[in-house]
């Protein structure tokens, strides 16, 4: 008999499990004039494990780098992600890569680095880190965010407290019985398991 994890997929990753790139960073950053060249390198514990060189073109950036698994030789990859642009409600344009997997064509801000190409997270069937959390994590996650609001000692055991100064009873009544929902919830998952 395992503990309280076992039996789930811990093999699928996470988002933040993956090198990405993040094209709304670039453009913060103002990376994306065409012609432009720049380099993005990552590391583990010191060591590089993976550097990109970007060229910016007109609809479409060439991503160019170096990939190694742990313990297998570096590979080159060179190809091209499509970008796509749309208008912005004060002006200017956002910038989104098309995920250049096949089949798939999404309209995504990140791409993660997975078997070797860059795709969505879709693709990868990757999810974020809260995502894999068991229910009674969420749920408490939640009921601890409801006592940050409402000004209450951390901790889901710990009792109720009073009503914030300033704060409209209908508002703390709403917030109150949304706590104690998540709070039942997150008990009775805990003893499911």
């Amino acid at each position: 008999m395992g503990n309280y994890n076992s039996g789930r997929r811990s093999e699928i990753k996470c988002t933040e499990d993956c090198l990405s790139i993040d094209i709304r960073r670039w453009q913060r950053d103002n990376l994306l004039r065409v012609g432009l060249d720049f380099n993005r390198t990552w590391s583990c514990r010191g060591e590089v494990t993976a550097t990109i060189n970007v060229k910016i073109k007109l609809d479409q950036v060439r991503l160019s780098y170096s990939y190694r698994k742990k313990g297998s030789e570096w590979e080159k990859l060179d190809y091209s992600v499509k970008l796509q642009t749309t208008p912005c409600r004060y002006g200017g344009v956002r910038y989104w890569f098309i995920c250049p997997a096949m089949g798939c064509g999404r309209r995504v801000a990140l791409l993660y680095l997975g078997n070797k190409i860059f795709a969505c997270r879709h693709c990868y069937q990757l999810a974020y880190r809260s995502q894999r959390k068991p229910l009674c994590d969420r749920k408490a996650s939640r009921a601890d965010k409801l006592r940050d609001t409402l000004k209450w000692e951390a901790g889901i055991l710990n009792g109720n407290g009073c009503k914030p100064k300033g704060m409209h009873w209908k508002t703390y009544h709403r917030l109150v019985t949304a706590h104690d929902e998540h709070v039942n919830k997150s008990m009775a998952a805990l003893l499911m398991m």
